[in-house]
């Protein structure tokens, strides 16, 4: 006979062992870090040990012990089904969350318009944005999903690739003339919009360095509108205050529409930043959240961006079934009740 009496104080536990701290878990579980800390020793009085060990210092003061650590799994593991079972018990009215975090450049230029596609695809997820050009930590669920560009190697999360990117220069399609072509004499004699985002190991160019490589006999050295946004530097490539060096993925849809013109485009500079889709082991085993993941992997396919094969998060069979209702709901808030 199963006894779930204590499902409270594991749900403690286990957020307790994630966070490092009672403040932490309480925070998730919307209840009194007191409230948390009873919770753990009602189960140390149980087991007979403590299951924690303080350090000295350090944003982890709480330390599981080995006991603690070998269980966590399948603590996890559980509680995730748990609530699957739950949510099916729910059927079709229940609803999932997805959190996804990106930069302002990605969501504006490139995620919020394909939305629609994920939201037709999966009428019963929702996606929240945290929309924030600093690294959100997903490995302590600071969010469940996130797409960042940069070198592929982040801590704590698995990181599947999505696209390559290069560097263009564009402007609005009303500043090039129009009874010749576009030169590098001409571009070096525009308003160079500047980005001052930093982008360490991405090899991405100067005004400077790719007006030497295209050909301008005159290279102005740093004169010209500068800014430190890169969605910024898009906005004012749109708003023909100049020409502007920007990420093409960024801009392709704006090149399609035809309000921004990519000028000398024989010319590439591939970089070494990428795009990825970026997700936690745990998170990755919700469903709602492996399904986001595939789904992005799909869009940038479709792109031509990445190879043809998809990279599904897991060979589980529910990934890549039908936009069903099997989705199960996110667990991190609201405490089990008895």
């Amino acid at each position: 006979m199963r006894s779930l009496t204590r499902l409270k104080s594991l749900q403690a536990l286990e957020a307790t062992a994630r966070h490092g701290s009672f403040v932490g878990a309480a925070s998730e579980l919307d209840v009194t870090p007191a409230a948390v800390g009873q919770m753990v020793r009602s189960l140390e009085d149980w087991v007979g040990y403590p299951l924690f060990k303080r350090t000295r210092s350090g944003a982890e003061r709480l330390a599981p012990v080995d006991e603690v650590r070998a269980a966590l799994e399948d603590i996890a593991q559980g509680l995730d089904n748990l609530e699957a079972g739950l949510k099916k018990l729910r059927g079709r009215r229940a609803r999932s969350v997805v959190v996804v975090t990106a930069s302002q450049a990605i969501v504006a230029n490139w995620l919020i318009s394909r939305l629609d596609d994920f939201a037709s695809t999966y009428p019963n997820i929702d996606v929240r944005l945290d929309v924030s050009d600093r690294v959100i930590d997903l490995a302590q669920d600071e969010a469940d999903i996130g797409i960042r560009c940069g070198l592929g190697s982040w801590k704590g999360v698995r990181a599947t690739h999505l696209m390559d990117e290069e560097i263009i220069a564009v402007c609005h399609q009303r500043l090039p003339p129009k009874d010749r072509n576009v030169t590098a004499g001409w571009i070096a004699r525009q308003t160079l919009i500047h980005d001052g985002t930093p982008h360490p190991g991405g090899d991405f160019p100067t005004w400077t360095e790719w007006l030497l490589r295209v050909g301008a006999n005159r290279v102005p050295a740093d004169r010209g509108l500068k800014i430190n946004s890169t969605a910024a530097v898009i906005q004012a490539a749109i708003a023909s205050r100049g020409v502007a060096l920007v990420r093409k993925a960024l801009v392709d849809h704006e090149l399609e529409s035809g309000r921004l013109v990519h000028l000398m485009p024989a010319n590439r500079w591939p970089v070494k930043w990428a795009y990825y889709v970026v997700a936690s082991a745990k998170a990755l085993r919700r469903d709602e959240v492996c399904a986001f993941h595939d789904w992005l992997v799909r869009i940038a396919t479709r792109q031509k961006h990445v190879p043809d094969v998809l990279r599904n998060c897991s060979t589980r069979k529910e990934t890549n079934q039908r936009r069903d209702d099997r989705v199960p709901k996110r667990r991190n808030k609201p405490l089990v009740r008895d």
